[in-house]
């Protein structure tokens, strides 16, 4: 039987609020945090990822308050990650409420850090976020530090290593499609379906319905992560759950 598909709105946060920009860049505020969850839980979304976007490259630790107040609000899964770098820093979100981690640039520095962390909390609670941008050549690459670093590293080869080090499931934003509505990068999620076998979450680009059915039906991926089309209520969840059913698509029952 097949994986119910999953709906998955993301609270990118800068400052304390929940920010949205295009490709990376061009912030503007989305909202309070804690407001936006409480929404998402009584929405029915299927889980909630929280991303402290610039805690790597201001060399901080996530906003442990943040994250706790968070968890406290709702009752669907959470996933947490920015500015995690070692495992004493996972193990705090864990025990701060979080259900999943995410790791980013960590992993790319000390990919190890994957394989310590599936031992120590289970492959189930690693998830390990890549962002890419196609070249000219047309490879996938990785960047780092959120988005502002490439790595020269190819993110599909990338995408093997962090599975065969035992990430549970794979966060993938396409850079030159984040923010822009433009919808997902079908290409890139196809590509990586037909190398792995652990879930990938779809991220950037969604702006209609038509690009969450066509995540899953073409690019295959196991779940869509999406902001401005929920945080400034273009769609409910709701809305998507039931456009997507009527595509005959199986969706995790909230």
């Amino acid at each position: 039987m097949a994986l119910a598909k999953r709906i998955i709105p993301c609270l990118d946060v800068d400052c304390g609020r929940v920010v949205k920009g295009i490709n990376f860049v061009d912030l503007v505020d989305a909202g309070d945090p804690l407001e936006q969850a409480h929404y998402y839980d009584e929405e029915g979304a299927d889980e909630l990822v929280f991303l402290d976007i610039t805690a790597t490259h201001e060399e901080r630790g996530i906003m442990l308050d943040v994250v706790r107040h968070t968890a406290d609000q709702i009752f669907i899964p959470l996933t947490v990650g920015g500015g995690l770098r070692c495992l004493e820093d996972m193990r705090r979100m864990l025990q701060a409420g979080a259900d999943k981690i995410s790791i980013n640039s960590a992993a790319l520095h000390d990919p190890e850090l994957i394989t310590r962390g599936a031992e120590a909390f289970g492959s189930q609670c690693m998830v390990v976020a890549i962002d890419v941008k196609c070249t000219e050549k047309g490879i996938w690459e990785v960047y780092t530090h959120g988005g502002r670093r490439p790595t020269g590293r190819d993110g599909l080869d990338w995408a093997v290593e962090a599975q065969e080090r035992g990430a549970g499931e794979l966060l993938v934003t396409s850079m030159d499609r984040d923010g822009t509505q433009d919808g997902y990068d079908l290409s890139l999620l196809s590509a990586l379906d037909e190398r792995l076998t652990i879930p990938i979450i779809a991220s950037g680009g969604a702006g209609s319905l038509d690009d969450l059915r066509d995540a899953f039906l073409i690019g295959k991926a196991h779940a869509v992560l999406a902001a401005s089309i929920f945080h400034f209520r273009k769609y409910t969840i709701g809305e998507a759950k039931a456009f997507l059913g009527r595509h005959g698509i199986t969706m995790r029952e909230t």
